[in-house]
């Protein structure tokens, strides 16, 4: 095995919500070879039914969605004294500083801009969730 190899993922439950199939399958299909447990969503008001459901570890979010957006649904999983401190981590196509600072006021940890690559979606993982053994 490789130094490279982040094992410390399996079994870990991570959320992906996206209106975006191809953006949906393409960190699903990431982070299983990793060993992750992966749950995905269209939109906010899926997410927020299936969280309650799942418990995942860390969530990211797309910010354009239709219904409920990004920063809304962050909103509500900030706002929820049991998920609160689930990390969120905002997917968005657009690197502007507005939609930075907008994430961090709902209470994202952290933003990626898609197209993210593997190091993106597993280093937010690692920074953002106790417990995952660092790669030696």
């Amino acid at each position: 095995m490789n130094s490279d190899s982040y094992s410390g993922l399996s079994g870990m439950k991570v959320m992906v919500v996206d209106d975006s199939k191809t953006i949906r399958r393409t960190a699903e299909t990431l982070l299983k070879k990793e060993g992750c447990d992966v749950v995905t969503a269209t939109d906010g008001f899926e997410a927020l039914s299936k969280i309650t459901d799942q418990n995942p570890d860390i969530i990211f979010v797309d910010i354009m969605m239709p219904r409920l957006d990004g920063y809304q649904t962050c909103a509500l999983i900030k706002n929820n004294s049991v998920y609160k401190s689930t990390p969120v981590i905002m997917l968005s196509s657009k690197d502007g500083l507005f939609d930075k600072a907008r994430g961090r006021i709902v209470g994202s940890e952290q933003y990626l801009t898609k197209p993210f690559t593997k190091e993106e979606l597993l280093g937010a993982i690692k920074k953002h969730v106790k417990d995952v053994p660092m790669a030696s």
